[in-house]
């Protein structure tokens, strides 16, 4: 969470986060669930976009959401008092400094988060460490090399090229989601399981050609245009092709494809 969020904090990227959110709701979080009296630590909350569809689904549960960018939780908490929820206590924190005692969770959940990590790994010890013996950790990520679509095209492929490149010099790892069951196992947690989420398009889906191909994907490649290109990743002649490439997708014809990797384990 001190790392740079190559995303950035603009009113756009946070209605993308909403739109990614409301899309992926029931792929991502139709198993994710949390027991009465538990408490949970929800780690880069960012604008809340989980968080709602987290306090909905476990009502009796209390979660503690951090974030490092005291804008964004201002976002969160306007988004969960709209939603009517109460359960939820936001809190300005670093995951590499957290204000918490060892054992204060029964449960954590990390969500596009190790992305933007250039230390996943200590990030994991670390919240291992505030977890109690016995509980759970829940993380998720994407992985931008599981991209794929028709019509294919070289352009939009290099356009996704840019977005891994920029994380990478950022230092994160947009191709983090296959490694979450090593990272796991090397943290220590047992019991270690790791299901891909896939994501696939076609014009019978055009809530998902709208919420996932255009708003959220393709919107988080357009995202990054100038960074690339200030970065000598790309000139804008060739990114915006790219774009227009992956928005071709969108058309009655077009497909495309994507894999999230959700991983649960236990602390023992």
């Amino acid at each position: 969470m001190s790392e740079t969020y190559v995303h950035g904090y603009h009113p756009r990227e946070n209605e993308r986060l909403q739109d990614q959110a409301g899309s992926l709701v029931d792929l991502l979080h139709s198993d994710t669930s949390y027991p009465s009296g538990s408490v949970v630590l929800e780690v880069g909350c960012g604008v809340g976009a989980q968080t709602v569809t987290l306090a909905k689904r476990s009502p009796d549960a209390r979660f503690i959401s951090i974030d490092i960018s005291a804008a964004s939780l201002v976002e969160a908490q306007r988004r969960i008092e709209s939603a009517g929820m109460t359960n939820v206590e936001f809190r300005q924190a670093d995951i590499f400094a957290l204000p918490f005692k060892a054992e204060s969770f029964d449960h954590v959940f990390v969500c596009f988060v190790l992305e933007h990590l250039s230390r996943p790994l200590e990030a994991l010890a670390i919240l291992k460490g505030v977890l109690r013996s016995g509980g759970t950790m829940t993380v998720i990520e994407g992985d931008h090399g599981s991209a794929y679509f028709y019509p294919e095209s070289t352009a939009a492929d290099a356009a996704i090229q840019c977005l891994v490149k920029l994380q990478r010099l950022a230092g994160g790892n947009a191709l983090i989601g296959r490694q979450l069951y090593p990272l796991l196992v090397e943290a220590g947690f047992d019991a270690v399981h790791i299901s891909a989420r896939t994501v696939y398009v076609d014009s019978s889906r055009p809530d998902l050609v709208d919420g996932f191909t255009s708003k959220t994907f393709t919107a988080m490649v357009e995202g990054i245009r100038e960074a690339a290109i200030v970065a000598g990743l790309t000139d804008a002649e060739r990114f915006d092709a790219g774009v227009q490439a992956l928005y071709r997708t969108t058309a009655p014809d077009g497909v495309f494809n994507y894999t999230f990797f959700k991983g649960v384990a236990r602390k023992g």
